[in-house]
């Protein structure tokens, strides 16, 4: 049997706590023969006319059903129950209760929360295939393939098979199967609350791993689907055994609280009450006490805590136009706190959660928060995805309240499902998917056709890229960001306008820094997968970061050094020393080198100039680096072995203009934008490019032009090069000698 459900008993005071003593579990058999399950009903059946009634140990189950859905068939629980309590008959949980009891349990926590009758009857078997002799099969031929469908989405693999990668593994397969019917991870998250209700005849150990598991997988899961009733709870239960001190102080808080003979939220509350009835507005006003982790966390952000802090105020009405009602009523007649103001129902958050947050002050200065939403919406917070029914079912043309139809698959489940198929291995799978979870909310940002992406709040245009193209964004080049052009690494917040500068190199690459900006796990893995299977390149990427890094370094040193020794200059060159990277084309510039086709630059750890004594080292992309002879970076090459190559200072140019260009950062771009400007009849003398800082770059280019009226059409040339968005002039034409 799995860990979970063969254990029981709750940590520390937690309530509901069982204890008793350790009852071995049934041994599991190798063998799994075809069994009669006609017959084990017969056996398993309570009383004589067992097939005119349902067996008494349901009833609660029922009720709680019957409470959400009055028409239901119970038939199928019936046969359900029969087949679970005959199949796991004689196994015991630790406790020493009938394992019977657990899918029991669970069933009830998901009949409370509304769940339809697919679910309760899966939930009764979900343990039978893993923990008895019961087979897929024989569910589905019983059941139906929907329910065969859920029991084998929360089938544990078997740790014989997959040995450490078991859970990992397991985890893969339950969110593969939750992407085709969230019921799925319904069922698991009612499983590990009643596990984790029934946890502590567990070693402190054992019980420390579960926890956080449970904190770091499935209370994230259970937030995105909505599921705040099962949320709460296991942050409570996570509570206790993590932090076992500061949970017992909690508790005491509370239990302080509780013993008060005041309370202020009982006389906001009958003071809403009359301002409601006043205002003729139907509604229910209820005092919704903070679990303990939500007490915890107020404790910390406000220190001393008053009596309105241990709870809030539920407003509940009918109409989605009484919820804007009553708020106004609220603020009309009561103090209210503007800032605390915040409106779920317009926009509700992406687990499906609606409704109006608003507080008011007391005269004692103590802060009531109050929340507004619907019976409807009230039930989707509390229960979220379970609450919606069966996702295969018809759509109904009015859905109640207004509600939006059920996602079945919301978008931070695509994005996962579409970042696990990448994931190299289950330890990189697991660690991903705790990161990814570890993203406490999702914004929305909006597309110029119209559409939409959903990503995790602290998102870049990067990880925008990689959500609408794919590996294609490998050839993202810049964005725009509420119409203003933005770095890639800029971080977007809900609600901004997005549109990604794609360029038009099919050879594309992404840059090794984009790394330190994606926040997806679908962008840092397709980024890692490309620089992966090109090492070579991924190589020459991380030189030449290194080769910038130590540039940036002696060119600060040199800095230092020139504030006592005057910098060589240049007299011939009206545009002054050197700059710090300076581009030029072969043959045509200043600087000349034999090598055929080789873009040169001048180094920009020592600036050279004419007439220093000058040296060339090849480097990536067939270009060729220029540094003075005595520059600190040419014995450290010739130490590593770097060959010479033979460069000359060339004829000084006469006309001349400087132009500056901003453009973003990408692979190739010099390359295109210097070729963009030979086509143009443009000899370049000199270009500074200057650092990249956020993903963008500024090149000074001086150059040479036959004729002055030429220098519309080379502006235009280069802002036509894909990553260039601006070109501006820096100084008049000048004359040199």
């Amino acid at each position: 049997m799995s860990a979970e459900a063969t254990n029981s008993v709750t940590p520390g005071p937690m309530p509901g706590a069982v204890s008793g003593p350790v009852t071995p579990t049934a041994p599991r058999r190798k063998a799994r023969p075809r069994i009669d399950l006609r017959r084990l009903g017969r056996a398993a059946l309570l009383g004589p006319a067992a097939r005119d009634r349902l067996p008494d140990a349901i009833s609660h189950v029922v009720d709680a059903h019957r409470a959400h859905h009055p028409d239901a068939d119970l038939e199928p629980l019936r046969r359900a129950y029969v087949l679970a309590e005959s199949s796991h008959r004689g196994q015991m949980r630790k406790s020493g209760e009938p394992y019977i009891t657990h899918p029991l349990a669970v069933t009830l926590i998901l009949a409370e929360l509304g769940a339809e009758t697919t679910t309760l009857t899966a939930s009764l078997l979900h343990d039978t295939v893993e923990d008895t002799d019961v087979t897929l099969e024989q569910v589905g031929e019983q059941f139906g393939e929907e329910v065969r469908y859920l029991v084998d989405g929360v089938t544990k693999l078997e740790k014989v098979d997959y040995g450490a990668a078991a859970e990992p593994e397991t985890f893969r397969k339950m969110l593969v199967a939750t992407g085709n019917d969230v019921r799925v991870m319904s069922i698991k998250l009612a499983d590990r609350l009643h596990n984790m209700r029934t946890l502590g005849v567990m070693r402190p150990e054992k019980q420390e791993r579960i926890a956080k598991v449970t904190r770091d997988v499935l209370i994230p899961l259970a937030e995105r689907l909505g599921v705040q009733a099962l949320k709460t709870e296991l942050e409570d239960l996570v509570f206790a055994i993590l932090r076992p001190e500061e949970y017992a102080h909690t508790r005491e808080l509370i239990v302080r609280n509780a013993a008060r003979a005041d309370d202020p939220l009982a006389e906001v509350a009958d003071e809403v009450r009359t301002v409601l009835r006043e205002a003729d507005i139907p509604a229910e006003i209820l005092i919704r006490p903070r679990h303990f982790v939500s007490v915890h966390r107020v404790s910390r952000k406000r220190g001393r805590l008053r009596g309105s802090d241990f709870g809030r105020l539920l407003v509940l009405v009918n109409e989605d136009a009484d919820c804007y009602g009553v708020l106004g009523e609220l603020h009309t007649c009561l103090t209210p706190v503007v800032s605390e103001f915040k409106d779920f129902i317009a926009v509700p958050k992406f687990n499906l959660y609606q409704s109006l947050h608003t507080a008011v002050a007391r005269e004692d200065g103590q802060v009531v928060e109050v929340l507004i939403r619907t019976h409807q919406m009230h039930k989707v917070a509390e229960a979220g995805v379970v609450a919606l029914g069966n996702p295969y079912a018809p759509a109904p043309d009015d859905p109640a309240d207004g509600e939006r139809v059920d996602p079945t698959r919301p978008g931070w489940l695509s994005r996962l499902l579409d970042w696990q198929e990448a994931a190299p291995d289950p330890d990189h799978f697991w660690s991903t998917l705790r990161e990814d979870l570890a993203q406490d909310r999702e914004i929305t940002v909006f597309r110029p056709d119209g559409g939409t992406l959903g990503l995790p709040e602290g998102a870049t245009c990067v990880d925008a890229a990689y959500a609408q193209y794919g590996e294609d964004a490998h050839a993202c080049i810049g964005a725009r960001v509420n119409g203003r052009l933005a770095t890639l690494s800029t971080v977007l917040k809900d609600g901004d306008s997005v549109q990604l500068l794609m360029g038009q190199d099919p050879a594309s690459e992404p840059s090794r820094e984009w790394l330190e900006h994606a926040h997806t796990p679908a962008a840092r893995i397709a980024i890692q997968r490309w620089l992966a299977a090109h090492p070579a390149q991924a190589e020459a990427q991380r030189t030449e970061a290194q080769e910038d890094r130590q540039a940036q370094e002696d060119r600060q040193a040199g800095e230092r050094s020139a504030a006592v020794r005057p910098a060589p200059a240049d007299a011939s060159d009206p545009a002054g020393p050197a700059p710090d990277q300076a581009v030029l084309r072969p043959a045509t510039g200043n600087v000349l080198t034999d090598l055929p086709g080789a873009t040169v630059r001048l180094a920009g750890c020592c600036t050279p100039v004419r007439p220093d004594e000058i040296t060339g080292f090849a480097v990536r992309g067939g270009a060729v680096t220029v540094h003075r002879v005595e520059c600190a970076a040419v014995a450290r090459m010739k130490d590593g072995g770097r060959a010479e190559v033979d460069v000359r200072w060339g004829e000084a140019t006469e006309c001349r203009v400087t132009l500056i260009a901003e453009s973003f950062v990408r692979p190739h771009l010099l390359a295109d934008l210097t070729e963009a400007m030979a086509l143009e009849g443009a000899e370049i003398v000199s270009a500074t490019v200057e650092p990249p800082t956020q993903q963008q770059v500024r090149h000074t280019y001086t150059v040479q032009l036959p004729d002055a009226a030429h220098l519309p059409a080379l502006m235009r040339a280069m802002r036509n090069v894909a990553g260039v968005y601006d070109v501006t002039r820096s100084q008049p034409q000048t004359q040199g000698g």
